[in-house]
């Protein structure tokens, strides 16, 4: 390091730096690495962001999907007149209000014949939707000459057959490698399968090593809870039903009884299933779902033994449901179809019926009173403040607060719209026109805010070139400035627009959480919007519900995704470099 004077002897020093020191050369590497932590730094960051928002994406992608889809039994139909046109004079009210589900049962019935018994018939009916027969009734009325006549038509099932065939974590095992010949006491009802050997013996030695595992299951529970400091009288049921196991997981393997909360067992035999009630090494004791053969029509020894893996208490479809579903698949009467009614039926508290073209017409609405008010006013506003309006006091004091406005919670909104617009001014509550003016509230300062900015953008010598050649300061404004910033007006408009689809809590609190089935029509009729009707099907239990909650919060960032990208094609498409 040299230090060199000239100039005189008050002249300033020039201090020259020797880079090729060790002191240097530490510097720099310090330097060096440095920036490189702050690169990795910056890549971690991102790295766990993307992370976390393909964590949710695919969480939602995997639940959503199914929602998409529906379960539906294809199969002829005899459109029977009785029930549907009884006077036979084809008149379109008549037909339209026929009894389509008891048409939908017995051609269910015919797919599975021999169902005796008012619970059997109870449960085989049960696996179909209350709106099985929509579909049929559609296929009339667009051609009455099917009355009477076998109909090729889809029936829906109900929402919890339908969640059974989408979810894959219930195994059905088989097992095939029986011993002996099999003969049962009867065809229907309770019946007893015997065996000539020991087929049993290894079924009994299964169960009561799953109960074995279930009692463990239970023990570990108990001291989980005792380590948290759950009292003895909260842990006595448990401590009870892990004795139970006990007595009975260490009892002589001669007999055992199967109930729901261990793995369901059937027979296949002659044509027909038996649900196992009772074991032992020689016999099963049993309740007939599918009628047998007569052992005279029957192949001797042709059974197996069926396993429900889930027990019947750990599923929403019990097996006698399970077993005539399995039935239908087997003759491939089953079928998996894209379900188009998501988008074009309203809500429904059957979940198979449940569609969201109710929310979607009520968001459109609720936008266009939005768009309608917020626009407009939103940039004649922010023209006013950023072109006409003298700085003074009063318009720093509305700057600052259409700053604050942008930054209040959204229900602050939804209380104002309440006392305002429901209390005072008595509008309809739950309508697309309360809504509207409520998000307008909250859109308008972010549509004044990114106004002012394009207003801002443009180069002063736009407006001074406008006003040189003799133009007035409103055609400067409304002829030269006002057409070079809307772009970045449109974008941020297309951008609070977004933000007004996604709000729930305002439109919560003027009433639009109600459970509305028709699809609106007007301004003032009662209707929900697509963040509600998400909120609503997330509280209900039923796991259709939560697919078809995860689907419609698919269609929703859809849309969102939409218009930002519509927002990004805007700037880029009209963007201006100065």
């Amino acid at each position: 390091m040299t230090d060199l004077t000239a100039g005189g002897v008050n002249a300033p020093a020039i201090r020259r730096v020797e880079f090729d020191t060790e002191e240097a050369k530490a510097r720099l590497r310090r330097r060096y690495r440095s920036e490189f932590r702050f690169k990795v730094y910056g890549f971690a960051a991102l790295a766990v962001t993307t992370t976390f928002l393909l964590l949710l994406l695919s969480s939602i992608v995997s639940k959503g999907i199914p929602g998409f889809f529906q379960n539906v039994i294809v199969t002829d139909v005899l459109v029977d007149a009785g029930k549907i046109d009884p006077e036979g004079n084809g008149d379109a009210a008549t037909l339209r209000a026929g009894d389509y589900t008891a048409i939908a049962r017995a051609a269910l019935a015919e797919a599975i014949p021999g169902i005796e018994g008012r619970q059997l018939k109870k449960e085989l009916n049960g696996l179909l939707s209350s709106g099985a027969g929509d579909a049929l009734r559609e296929q009339v009325l667009a051609d009455p000459s099917l009355v009477g006549q076998r109909v090729k038509t889809q029936l829906l099932l109900a929402d919890e057959a339908d969640v059974f065939l989408k979810d894959s974590s219930t195994t059905i095992r088989t097992i095939a490698d029986t011993r002996g010949i099999a003969t049962p006491t009867g065809t229907t009802g309770d019946v007893t399968i015997f065996v000539g050997a020991n087929d049993f013996a290894d079924d009994i030695a299964e169960v009561k090593a799953e109960l074995k595992a279930k009692a463990a299951a239970i023990m570990e529970a108990i001291e989980r809870r005792k380590a948290r400091g759950a009292g003895p009288e909260s842990l006595k049921d448990l401590e009870r039903e892990a004795a139970d196991l006990r007595i009975r997981y260490e009892a002589a393997a001669t007999s055992e009884t199967l109930d729901s909360k261990t793995p369901s067992r059937l027979v296949a035999i002659n044509g027909g299933i038996v649900k196992v009630k009772e074991m032992t090494p020689t016999l099963v004791k049993g309740e007939v779902i599918i009628p047998l053969k007569s052992t005279a029509d029957a192949a001797p020894g042709t059974w197996q033994i069926r396993v429900y893996e889930k027990p019947e208490s750990n599923r929403n479809l019990n097996d006698r449901g399970l077993t005539f579903l399995e039935a239908l698949k087997a003759k491939g009467l089953v079928e998996n179809r894209f379900n188009w009614a998501f988008f074009t039926t309203g809500d429904s508290r059957e979940a198979e019926l449940a569609g969201i073209q109710g929310a979607l017409v009520g968001s459109i609405l609720t936008l266009l009173v939005t768009i309608g008010l917020c626009l407009p006013i939103g940039v004649l506003a922010a023209i006013y403040l950023e072109e006409f309006a003298p700085k003074n006091r009063m318009t720093e004091l509305i700057e600052i607060n259409i700053n604050n406005l942008a930054a209040v919670p959204s229900i602050v909104f939804g209380l104002l719209g309440l006392a305002v617009f429901l209390n005072f001014f008595n509008l309809p509550r739950s309508a697309p026109l309360v809504g509207g003016l409520v998000l307008a509230l909250l859109v308008l300062p972010t549509i004044i805010i990114a106004s002012r900015a394009a207003l801002k953008s443009v180069p002063p010598s736009i407006r001074e070139a406008a006003l040189g050649v003799g133009a007035s300061h409103q055609q400067a404004v409304f002829h030269h400035v006002l057409p070079l910033a809307m772009p970045g007006i449109m974008t941020g408009t297309i951008i609070g627009m977004a933000h007004a689809l996604g709000e729930t809590a305002p439109l919560l609190m003027i009433g639009m959480i109600a459970f509305i089935v028709d699809v609106p029509t007007s301004l003032t009729q009662a209707a929900t919007v697509l963040p509600v009707q998400i909120f609503l099907w997330s509280d209900l239990p039923e796991p259709a519900f939560k697919m078809k909650t995860a689907a419609a919060i698919m269609v929703l960032l859809a849309v969102l995704f939409v218009m930002n990208g519509l927002a990004i094609w805007l700037r880029k498409k009209f963007e201006r470099r100065w």
